[in-house]
């Protein structure tokens, strides 16, 4: 304390400034984006690309690259506190009666649709990479690659459709959405936790295992906290809105 001056900034400066700058972005991509609601051209998703391109731009040449990684943050900090209460609001707003009638449907395309698309990719990158003298990758590595580009974002999708005028399509494309990325996910940490050194039948089943396990796992978890927060979020809501 006796060490710092008047004039000299906090120690956790850039961390306040990183919030702080999140924060505006987070208000005026909302603001800006219901303006835009109605317009054909622009939506949510592509302000916020917008404006996240501009800001980065100009933080990157007002600081000449000093502070080029002030709006980085750990990727577990997306995954574990902001990705879930995302796709928590998306479900809880999504009509049920079309979900659960297209499940079947739905868990084709994005459990069978992703394990097909996760094999042609890592294949491709097996004969692409060999073919272009890139360098030597390990087995492991070409099946994370494979993961990784399996997985598609539909948010940008879902912002151009209506849930009222098209309740088919929009049931497919979220639940789809959301089971495609689960899936991915899975199989990206079975991938990263199993050792692929030596392959054989034997551990290409343990390997099936630990995705099944994990898929499971995480579907059960998920089934289970539902449960527990249904009851309540149901009768809060028949509190506030009694009319619905």
């Amino acid at each position: 304390m006796m060490g710092l001056g008047l004039g000299d900034p906090p120690a956790d400066y850039g961390s306040i400034m990183a919030v702080g700058l999140f924060v505006a972005l987070m208000c005026i991509c909302i603001i800006v984006g219901h303006l835009l609601e109605e317009n054909r051209w622009m939506n949510e998703s592509t302000t916020a690309l917008l404006l996240g391109l501009g800001a980065g731009t100009v933080i990157l040449f007002a600081s000449s690259g000093k502070n080029s990684r002030l709006m980085v943050f750990s990727e577990d900090l997306f995954f574990i506190y902001l990705l879930p209460p995302i796709i928590f609001n998306a479900g809880f707003q999504v009509k049920k009666k079309q979900f659960f009638r297209n499940f079947m449907t739905i868990t084709l395309f994005a459990v069978v649709g992703t394990l097909i698309s996760f094999s042609i990719i890592s294949l491709g990158a097996m004969g692409l990479i060999s073919r272009l003298n890139i360098g030597s990758l390990e087995l492991g590595d070409y099946l994370a690659l494979g993961a990784i580009f399996s997985a598609t974002d539909s948010v940008c999708t879902l912002q151009v459709l209506n849930q009222d005028e098209t309740p088919f399509l929009y049931s497919l494309v979220f639940g789809e959405g959301v089971v495609n990325d689960a899936t991915s996910v899975v199989l990206f940490n079975a991938i990263q936790n199993f050792d692929l050194g030596n392959f054989s039948s034997l551990k290409f089943l343990q390997f099936i295992g630990n995705f099944l396990y994990l898929f499971g796992a995480s579907t059960f978890l998920g089934v289970a906290v539902s449960s527990v927060l249904v009851p309540p979020l149901a009768l809060l809501t028949c509190q506030v809105l009694p009319s619905h």
